[in-house]
């Protein structure tokens, strides 16, 4: 397996590391919490195999290096608090796309620009990734947020994108290029 999608990764309170069989129950009690999906293109996790097939199709994916996907661990307690991605990566274009989501007990701390940013750094730095995404649903307001302050542009707006137990739902798309984080550091 590469060490290059099986990082781990420290900020001042966090580590971002590959996820273990051992935080399925974690993942379930996170995923399974209708506020923490309602803005995803997929319905709550009903059951510890959704979570345990999540962390075995995550690490398949790492090995064949086609996406990264880590735990957010809180350093001072050792608790995982929800996940990171980079998926969607295309290593002939220098893309990928960026996702995250906390257990929502967690909200409101910086949990989520810190892993952001140390997962952005990642991205750019060693995966030498040129161009990062996201797509979030455009009434999710913190995220949107979150994204510009971490220096997204919004790019466009998808009508009508995703259906989800009957709801039907637009999309929001941001990007960040490597020059952009290169002009905007001090």
């Amino acid at each position: 397996m590469s060490t290059l999608f099986t990082p781990n990764i420290h900020t001042a309170r966090l580590i971002l590391r590959p996820l273990t069989p051992q935080d399925a129950p974690a993942l379930l009690a996170i995923f399974s919490d209708p506020q923490v999906m309602r803005y995803w293109n997929t319905g709550p996790w009903s059951d510890l195999k959704t979570a345990q097939d999540f962390i075995n199709s995550s690490a398949e994916a790492m090995d064949k290096q086609e996406s990264l996907t880590l735990g957010i661990v809180r350093k001072d307690s050792a608790e995982l608090i929800g996940k990171c991605m980079l998926f969607s990566y295309a290593a002939t274009s220098k893309r990928a796309e960026i996702g995250f989501a906390i257990g929502a007990a967690h909200w409101g701390l910086g949990f989520v620009p810190e892993a952001s940013q140390a997962l952005l750094n990642y991205g750019f730095d060693s995966l030498r990734l040129r161009r990062i995404e996201a797509e979030i649903d455009p009434d999710n307001v913190a995220s949107g947020k979150t994204l510009e302050r971490l220096g997204f542009a919004k790019e466009g707006y998808l009508r009508q994108r995703w259906e989800v137990n009957g709801v039907v739902s637009d999309s929001a798309l941001y990007g960040m290029l490597a020059s952009d984080r290169a002009a905007s550091m001090p």
